[in-house]
């Protein structure tokens, strides 16, 4: 199997079998997001403690294949990073998809590192980009407790 073959089975099955696809216990923060060219919803649930640890995190919402796998893999990434970390992530996830960098996170394991890739090829696609960072973006509005909706079309 090839490599993008191998992403291509990573977005499927993400898609198809959601992880953190439900309201976690206990969440403290909380933000939504839309995608209105695609259609993509996404609500986070983040519980964050008071050392800045991710905790939990979890999502509900629909749109395209792109966005539940990225929202998906978001959750599986940074649960139980520290939140300086989880943001270094985003940083590096969306600068991969921005231009092409390589991910430079040394807390990833291997599998993590591999899984976060497999949407490296939506960058090839500008309008899917922003089925891809969707999630990613709403994380930070829920962190951050900002009140208005992430919104893909308009500047955060």
């Amino acid at each position: 199997m090839d490599l993008k073959e191998l992403y291509q089975e990573i977005i499927l099955d993400h898609g198809k079998n959601p992880r953190n696809k439900k309201r976690c216990k206990g969440f403290n923060k909380q933000a939504e997001g839309h995608n209105p060219l695609c259609g993509d919803k996404v609500h986070i649930f983040l519980k964050l403690n008071k050392e800045k640890k991710v905790e939990d995190i979890s999502f509900e919402g629909e749109g395209c294949a792109i966005s539940i796998a990225s929202a998906s893999i978001m959750t599986e990434t940074i649960k139980g990073k520290e939140f300086n970390v989880a943001k270094k992530i985003l940083e590096n996830f969306l600068n991969m998809l921005k231009d092409g960098s390589k991910l430079k996170i040394n807390s990833l394991s291997e599998d993590q590192n591999t899984t976060m890739k497999s949407l490296s090829g939506v960058k090839q696609f500008p309008m899917r980009v922003k089925c891809a960072t969707l999630a990613w973006h709403t994380f930070m509005h829920a962190a951050e407790e900002k009140k208005q909706k992430a919104n893909t079309e308009k500047a955060d």
